[in-house]
């Protein structure tokens, strides 16, 4: 078990070091084939919060990011707070697949649309509802990606500017599916804090080692990397859900 923990957090580390995302996805899709979605992602607290922070502060200017983000970060919380989808451990919602579907089908128009759609101008009216909504899926699933990931990706941000905004944001959803997993146990399941924090260490020289990749890719390259790396992680999602694999 504790092998292929650590071989999951080292390949998730990677992914998200590279193309900015993609820690939470992989590991809870992966470890969801031998623990519970609820143990897997107790497991991720740790790590996540770690290499979320490091996303967040590599570049600088993050003061200058959450006053710009604000109200997207406070959607998250009231969103995680009060969310209109079952939480993890509560039902059968079958949100895994909801959400790889539009990953997938989210990634696909990237790599094929000759021009993403620019939502800056409507950032100020956007932001809390797409807040909102990543932070109800966020402790529902276990994973923030949509509707943020694509959101901000709309904002015609620069490389290095996109993934930073992403730690912003998965900072803050980390935090509140810490908190949801607290006030929310289940009582047959036990919060392993001693191996979430060895999970820890891989996905730290796994990021390392995406960080380096990122750096040596053209932007034009780094954007296909991306949404093909969205498509891979929203088709896995949906055929993990439905039992597949």
């Amino acid at each position: 078990m504790l092998a292929f923990v650590i071989a999951v957090f080292a390949i998730a580390g990677m992914i998200k070091g590279t193309i900015g995302l993609g820690l939470p996805a992989v590991s809870m899709g992966l470890l969801s084939l031998v623990i519970s979605p609820f143990q897997a992602a107790t497991l991720l607290i740790i790590p996540s919060m770690v290499t979320n922070i490091w996303q967040l502060f590599a570049e600088g200017h993050v003061l200058k990011l959450i006053r710009r983000f604000w109200a997207l970060l406070l959607g998250i919380v009231v969103g995680s707070m009060w969310s209109v989808f079952p939480g993890l451990g509560q039902g059968d919602f079958q949100s895994e697949a909801l959400l790889g579907g539009m990953l997938a089908l989210y990634g696909l128009y990237g790599l094929f649309a000759k021009k993403m759609p620019n939502l800056a101008p409507y950032e100020k009216y956007l932001s809390l509802i797409v807040g909102y909504l990543g932070g109800a899926l966020t402790v529902a699933t276990g994973v923030v990606v949509i509707p943020v990931v694509p959101y901000l990706q709309s904002l015609q941000l620069k490389r290095d500017d996109l993934v930073q905004s992403l730690g912003l944001a998965f900072t803050v959803s980390t935090l509140c599916l810490a908190a949801y997993l607290y006030l929310n146990p289940v009582d047959s399941v036990a919060i392993d804090y001693t191996l979430s924090l060895i999970a820890l260490v891989p996905a730290l020289i796994g990021m390392w080692l995406g960080t380096q990749i990122r750096h040596r890719i053209s932007e034009q390259k780094f954007r296909k990397v991306f949404f093909a790396g969205l498509v891979i992680f929203g088709s896995y999602m949906v055929v993990h859900q439905w039992g597949w694999i």
